[in-house]
């Protein structure tokens, strides 16, 4: 208030807001405090908060009737009564509603000590606290859905496993189990959809070639990252050379590491076509690791009888293996990404 500012004095509870209202009076005799939540008139809400807004009061006490809405630039503190109670994601749309404008602004949590509060009440704060940067949005969620769980679709005993497993590899079992069960116990459904094409929903790849956008090339690192993950989206051959030529236009010629990083997206693209669910790329040598499931359509697959025709017209520099149920098929002499390029257009079965 000595800033010429406002106060968000958050309670969620209406049946003692007005209590507590009288409570601030007492505390803070010059504040002009209005009190504000959903269950008043409609016309008496928009009149207080349009009050509110007008500067004719100091302190707006009120539920989370103003977690979003009118943009008030001139509230540098909210104040949150009972933080322990509120949701990971309530906590952070509040702290956003102040510091709206060029005014320093604070947010004050209040909570029982930290022995008293339950495990999950006591991660909200602490996270909460810890991810205050500008752009902290996509932490404080990752957070949120840690501490709460994601749940799963294909059964309530799993909800929360995803904190053990990771977000990523979570939604790759699940993208699995659905393909599995779209496929085999309720093919029937799907007898008049397309039928997929691929084998596998991701290939990893592991090199000892020097792929990447060279420091040299693009300064910033930021610029880099967001290159990568661009690049990484990419899914077909026209937005790649799209993609080239803006580096191009921007970088100016493309450098031989960046060439062959986009080489082996290339591969990477045809790898999924064959059934291939990683490639190791070292020493001069390519093995490709086949869908390990056994009893895969792959295996009576046009792509696998590609593979095999290739092998067999090549006995002398590739060979097809099996290890620890794995199986796996080793090229020899492949020392640059364009070589390895080279194998798996000769393998890819032509349409």
């Amino acid at each position: 208030m000595e800033r010429n500012g406002q106060v968000f004095f958050i309670n969620n509870r209406v049946q003692n807001i007005y209590l507590l209202a009288e409570k601030l009076r007492k505390l803070v005799p010059e504040a002009r405090i209005a009190v504000a939540h959903g269950q008043m008139p409609p016309a008496q809400l928009e009149t207080t908060i349009m009050d509110f807004i007008n500067y004719d009061y100091d302190v707006l006490l009120a539920t989370t009737v103003v977690e979003s809405g009118i943009d008030m630039p001139n509230v540098n503190t909210i104040i949150v009564n009972k933080a322990n109670l509120f949701g990971l994601s309530d906590l952070h749309q509040l702290r956003g509603r102040v510091g709206r404008s060029n005014k320093k602004a604070y947010c004050y949590l209040i909570a029982p000590p930290m022995k008293e509060l339950t495990d999950d009440a006591r991660r909200r704060l602490q996270a909460i606290e810890t991810f205050a940067d500008l752009g902290s949005g996509f932490n404080i969620a990752m957070q949120d859905l840690d501490i709460r769980g994601a749940g799963n679709m294909l059964g309530a005993e799993q909800s929360g496993f995803i904190a053990d497993l990771g977000y990523e590899t979570y939604q790759k079992i699940l993208n699995e189990a659905m393909t599995e069960l779209r496929e085999e116990e309720f093919a029937e459904l799907f007898v008049d959809e397309p039928r997929q094409t691929t084998f596998v929903s991701e290939c990893q790849i592991e090199s000892d070639l020097n792929l990447m956008f060279p420091s040299d090339y693009i300064l910033n690192v930021s610029e880099r990252m967001t290159l990568y993950r661009e690049l990484d989206n990419l899914n077909d051959e026209k937005s790649l050379h799209d993609f080239e030529a803006r580096l191009i236009d921007r970088f100016g010629p493309v450098p031989a590491p960046a060439k062959d990083l986009m080489i082996v997206l290339r591969i990477r693209w045809r790898a999924l076509q064959l059934g291939i669910e990683r490639i190791v790329l070292k020493n001069g040598r390519m093995t490709l690791y086949l869908v390990g499931k056994d009893t895969s359509p792959y295996y009576q697959s046009s792509a696998f009888t590609a593979l095999l025709t290739y092998i067999g017209a090549h006995p002398h520099a590739c060979r097809l293996g099996e290890k620890d149920g794995k199986r796996f098929a080793t090229f020899s002499s492949v020392n640059y990404a364009s070589e390895a390029y080279a194998i798996f257009e000769d393998i890819t079965p032509q349409n």
